[in-house]
């Protein structure tokens, strides 16, 4: 199962290498790494259908927000779950992520005993 993640900071890329190493190692997940809301579209547009099931996408991003690549994603590839992640668990942004279409909406730092979970119930469906 293939999952692109979506965050303008690199080192995310690391952490998430690191997180799921056994669910890389058994060939369960592959991660695919976008550092911007433009970067995540081309990645997705590069196969048709896109071969990305679960998009997980930083919203405080500069250039595209991960709000508005999560309308995006909804408008043009409605089968793809799309959770959200911020810095800020405000009220705000996560009422919005989960009116837009958002599966999930998560906080930093990252509750990784939920991001699997979340993951394990995508990909026994």
């Amino acid at each position: 199962m293939k999952i692109l993640i979506v965050d303008d900071e690199r080192d995310v890329e690391m952490l998430f290498r690191q997180k799921f190493r056994k669910e890389i190692k058994n060939e369960e997940l592959e991660l695919i790494f976008a550092f911007s809301g433009k970067e995540a579209l081309e990645i997705l547009e590069a196969s048709d259908p896109p071969n990305v099931v679960y998009v997980f996408s930083d919203i405080n991003m500069p250039g595209m927000t991960g709000l508005e690549l999560l309308g995006q994603i909804k408008n043009r590839f409605p089968v793809i779950k799309v959770s959200m992640i911020s810095a800020y668990g405000d009220a705000e942004n996560h009422d919005k992520a989960m009116s837009s279409g958002a599966k999930e909406f998560f906080t930093k730092p990252i509750d990784f005993v939920s991001l699997k979970k979340e993951i394990r119930e995508i990909m026994s469906v």
